[in-house]
């Protein structure tokens, strides 16, 4: 697809979302505010075993991101930045938490732009308060049976309690 094609007021998150918590959301719900479109790429990272599954996790954002209206919510295998492009858009949105997410965000922000030159990234900064929230991180609190209240929208919450229960069953 030529430059003059791809829209720089349509940005892409993608992720595992496994599942998805209230540091994505705020990363979804600010991206919201800065492009026209925000579409949300649930993805599949063979480095992974997720615990629920692409539909399932669809599924969970669709709900928790059912009050952002201009938000998109899609999966997709293969590269971010095939995806990305055959969506149109030319933006990959991405989150920092940490020092080692820059370290790493950086060099897929290389390695993107190299696949892909007329792709730009742009990070957001987590707030305070998310900045220590990992889904995986959050699975581990949820089979050890912590509380999750603080960290995950209720219906997620349920889900991956859920979850849990089926495994140790």
């Amino acid at each position: 697809m030529p430059s003059s094609a791809l829209n720089p007021r349509v940005a892409v998150y993608t992720g595992t979302f496994d599942p998805v918590h209230l540091g994505h959301y705020d990363a979804i719900s600010r991206g919201s505010k800065l492009f026209d479109t925000l579409i949300v790429g649930v993805g599949i990272n063979p480095d992974k075993q997720t615990l629920f599954t692409l539909d399932e996790r669809v599924e969970l954002l669709h709900d928790v991101c059912a009050d952002l209206p201009n938000v998109e919510i899609h999966k997709f295998e293969g590269l971010a930045v095939r995806f990305v492009r055959q969506l149109g858009s030319r933006i990959m949105l991405r989150g920092l938490r940490t020092l080692s997410d820059m370290e790493y965000e950086f060099t897929m922000s290389l390695m993107n732009s190299n696949l892909d030159p007329e792709l730009e990234t742009v990070f957001l900064m987590a707030k305070e308060d998310f900045s220590h929230v990992s889904s995986s991180l959050l699975r581990q609190i949820a089979f050890l049976g912590g509380d999750l209240t603080k960290f995950l929208p209720p219906r997620v919450k349920e889900a991956l309690l859920d979850k849990v229960r089926e495994k140790k069953a």
